[in-house]
């Protein structure tokens, strides 16, 4: 069987629009952002991945299957939510068709969510937001909205690669990453990242409920952060551990 990742409308979506991308990774920063975002909006389905490359899950909603990768939408946002990790032999193939279909869709610019993992997070009352683009023009945006630009170091996993195929393609793209905990769930980094991307794309999208209901967000996220582990253990994620003293300058 040949390997195939297909995104399939469930309404026809409209070119032009703001895409914003949250996938489990580490303290499934972008996930939380991602699934907040979605609610507070009260975005609606509107396309779903099928692939053989995505393991043998469904999700269940109201007992009606559901794909475990969707991208919700209205007002002219785009929001792709994953409720499993993406698995790494299969991230390559994953990513080039997502950034595929943003190219078809013409969108606007994309913003891929995320964290970056740092060792003393338990000491860190507010976590900073550092951020990375796909041309000088967005980065000089980041700047303006008081954004630090990470100057050097790694970034491995999907964010990695969004950001790098988008550059190929001279797709806008962002990346906002929140320091957070490596293998816990950090919805207090979610709520730092929204914070941010609010600026970023000038929207109010209230972060009070993940912060007074962090303890609630940590234990429902727990069997998805050991489950994205595994995965990122296969990426070597690890690797970013080792750039804290490069991309703070």
């Amino acid at each position: 069987m040949s390997e195939k990742v297909e995104i399939i409308e469930r309404v026809s979506v409209p070119n032009g629009l703001k895409m914003i991308l949250g996938l489990p990774d580490v303290g499934l920063v972008g996930a939380i952002a991602a699934s907040h975002i979605i609610s507070k909006l009260r975005l609606e389905e509107v396309a779903y991945f099928k692939s053989n490359l995505l393991p043998p899950v469904i999700m269940l909603e109201k007992g009606l299957p559901r794909s475990p990768i969707r991208v919700f939408g209205d007002k002219g946002i785009l929001v792709l939510s994953s409720e499993i990790a993406i698995p790494s032999a299969s991230i390559y193939a994953i990513m080039e068709r997502i950034v595929g279909w943003v190219w078809e869709k013409k969108t606007e610019v994309i913003y891929t969510l995320g964290g970056l993992p740092v060792p003393n997070r338990h000491n860190i009352e507010k976590p900073k937001v550092f951020g990375a683009a796909s041309n000088e023009r967005l980065l000089k945006k980041l700047d303006e909205n008081g954004i630090k630009a990470i100057e050097r170091g790694f970034l491995v996993g999907p964010q990695a690669l969004i950001l790098n195929l988008c550059a190929e393609k001279g797709i806008p793209a962002v990346t906002l990453l929140a320091e957070c905990f490596y293998n816990y769930p950090d919805p207090e980094a979610s709520s730092i990242v929204i914070q941010a991307l609010n600026r970023m794309i000038d929207m109010d999208i209230d972060v009070s409920e993940l912060i007074e209901k962090g303890e609630e967000v940590r234990l429902a996220m727990r069997d998805m952060m050991r489950r994205t582990q595994a995965e990122l253990a296969r990426m070597k994620k690890s690797h970013e551990y080792d750039i804290p003293g490069y991309y703070i300058r």
